[in-house]
């Protein structure tokens, strides 16, 4: 009788143990997830639609993220709260990354969401190459001059005195058939289509100017101390990015309830220039994966800014810009 009761004793003791670590391990794989803070460089609207898809499907949540997206805009300083320590990564320009990083700010590219630049110049249909607006106005954002403006010069025999400032306005446009202006390739000739406007769309990106578009840029700290955090974000959107070509309802559903004032007319359009360019799908991104940066290209940008003046070669190297660990491990093909 005693040896039972001891036997008997034995089971509940190791009965409880059991149960103590399958709870502990319980406990561990429901760990909160944790925050990551993502700000892009404008208003929700469709060229950030991976990244809404993302959160809206409970990707970033599925890899132990708590992801918060905030807007950019004109008024947003991306890489001042970038700095500040109130983002992790950012939505950010290849070049404007290099100039960043010779103020001193920590930051480093890890991943792109568009293969080419989306910037585009709207011109009126008599305008047959690009080469050809030489002497007309061209309207251009202040951001322009320190990125794709003194490429244009160089390529196409522009100058400073052809430039006058662009008010995210298509109206001067619309009012003078001399002028030609900057755009997005999924925006302002939606606009000029509803306007009915006569024009043509000149993508730079496809003309060669070199870098990427929508590039993701982290602190170095959080790439340093949470590589793994890192990699989940990009795993999470490069997908969400593949599903929102698939079906973007989720995804617009957020951008929408972010930016009330985008209309199913506006994201429908885009996403299918999305598509139809390649821009998300296509060049590198066809057999390596959604959202890769490469050497190559990389390279490429980097010798065309310090042509250009927009880098200082003595002050950075490229080497210090990017890095291509996070898109090529586990990549997400079309």
């Amino acid at each position: 009788m005693h040896v039972k009761q001891k036997h008997h004793r034995w089971l509940t003791y190791s009965t409880l143990l059991v149960a103590l670590a399958i709870s502990g391990y319980t406990v561990a794989q429901s760990a909160p997830p944790i925050p990551f803070t993502f700000t892009t460089n404008w208003y929700a609207q469709a060229e950030h639609g991976g990244f809404y898809q993302a959160k809206a499907e409970g990707l970033y949540a599925e890899k132990g993220l708590a992801v918060t997206i905030r807007m950019g805009g004109p008024q947003i300083n991306s890489v001042q709260l970038l700095a500040a320590g109130r983002a992790h990564c950012i939505i950010h320009d290849d070049i404007g990354t290099m100039l960043a990083r010779t103020q001193g700010i920590p930051m480093t590219m890890v991943a792109s969401s568009f293969q080419f630049d989306p910037t585009v110049i709207i011109t009126h249909s008599d305008i047959n190459e690009l080469s050809e607006l030489k002497g007309r106005t061209v309207l251009i954002s202040s951001n322009a001059h320190s990125s794709w403006w003194p490429w244009a010069k160089s390529q196409y025999g522009f100058t400073d005195e052809m430039s006058r400032p662009y008010t995210f306005n298509i109206q001067p446009f619309m009012a003078d058939h001399s002028l030609a202006q900057q755009g997005y390739m999924s925006s302002e000739p939606f606009a000029m289509m509803q306007a009915g406007a006569d024009y043509k769309v000149f993508s730079l990106g496809q003309e060669g100017y070199p870098p990427y578009g929508n590039s993701i840029a982290c602190r170095d700290d959080v790439i340093a101390e949470h590589p793994e955090q890192v990699q989940a974000f990009v795993e999470a959107s490069m997908q969400g990015w593949k599903n929102y070509l698939a079906d973007s309802s989720a995804g617009n559903t957020l951008i929408q309830a972010e930016n009330p004032d985008m209309s199913d007319e506006q994201l429908a359009y885009a996403l299918e220039q999305l598509g139809a360019s390649g821009i998300l799908t296509g060049v590198d991104a066809q057999t390596q994966g959604i959202g890769v940066i490469t050497d190559v290209r990389m390279q490429g940008t980097w010798e065309m800014a310090v042509e250009n003046g927009l880098i200082e070669a003595d002050k950075l190297s490229l080497a210090e810009v990017y890095t291509t660990e996070f898109v090529t491990t586990n990549p997400v093909l079309p």
